[in-house]
């Protein structure tokens, strides 16, 4: 099987990517499938504080760390590498690997490229789309509409769609649903992944003491995601590389 390597980005702040980035670790652990995640975060690292045990914080810009992402995924005996771009790091992020010849290795299918773009309801985010479009060859495009509170996205419309994604011929849309603000809370302030909130499993691996409710509310909503990657085949066409139904 070859190697898969998933980025989680926007160039636009504050629309929730490491929450997408800890659905996808979550999503991939219920799966079965091993997973390993670099955070670019430097040196705080929010998406380590969840999974200190498969999460490195690493700066994008430092070629040894570059190194320490790109050259290992063969080796690393771990099929899927998860990166988490911080924010504003995207559009930098496609261009250093596109220089350094990442993009053409996994379009020559060297290994698997996804790329889940998060986008929030504004158009400084749509206008992402149009930016980015031009590194989007042969990359499983996921453009992902993170309903971090409750302001309505944009409508796409046929014009929308084909100003935006005519270039990308591997585009899926999903939507991830608005988690209840003291759930998210609660799963923040323990410092555990969503899964052992819901499995009431304490950082140190101890029972917990999460509310009932609260495990519940988080519950139904990984449950919605897991809806969501599954509608687009989320394992199956970023492990083997292929694409069926877009914009699904």
């Amino acid at each position: 099987m070859k190697p898969t390597l998933i980025l989680v980005g926007a160039d636009k702040g504050g629309v929730g990517k490491t929450t997408i980035s800890r659905s996808l670790l979550d999503y991939f652990a219920r799966k079965n499938v091993l997973t390993r995640a670099f955070d670019t975060e430097n040196p705080r690292g929010s998406l380590r504080r969840f999974y200190p045990g498969i999460t490195e914080v690493i700066d994008l810009s430092n070629v040894a760390h570059q190194m320490k992402v790109l050259d290992t995924m063969e080796t690393a005996n771990v099929p899927v590498t998860v990166v988490d771009l911080k924010a504003g790091n995207l559009s930098y992020a496609l261009d250093v690997f596109e220089r350094i010849g990442v993009l053409e290795a996994a379009r020559n299918g060297q290994f698997n490229l996804g790329l889940f773009h998060v986008v929030g309801p504004s158009i400084a985010s749509l206008d992402e789309i149009g930016e980015i479009a031009r590194y989007m060859s042969g990359v499983q495009y996921v453009l992902t509409r993170n309903f971090i509170n409750e302001t309505n996205f944009f409508e796409w419309d046929e014009a929308t769609h084909k100003k935006y994604f005519a270039q990308i011929s591997k585009a899926h849309e999903i939507n991830i649903p608005k988690l209840n603000e003291m759930a998210y809370e609660q799963v923040d302030l323990a410092g555990v992944t969503f899964k052992d909130f819901v499995d009431n499993k304490a950082a140190d691996g101890t029972p917990g003491k999460f509310s009932f409710v609260l495990r519940g509310y988080v519950k139904k909503w990984c449950n919605e995601i897991d809806e969501e990657y599954a509608r687009v085949a989320l394992v199956q066409e970023l492990l083997s590389g292929r694409t069926a139904n877009p914009r699904s």
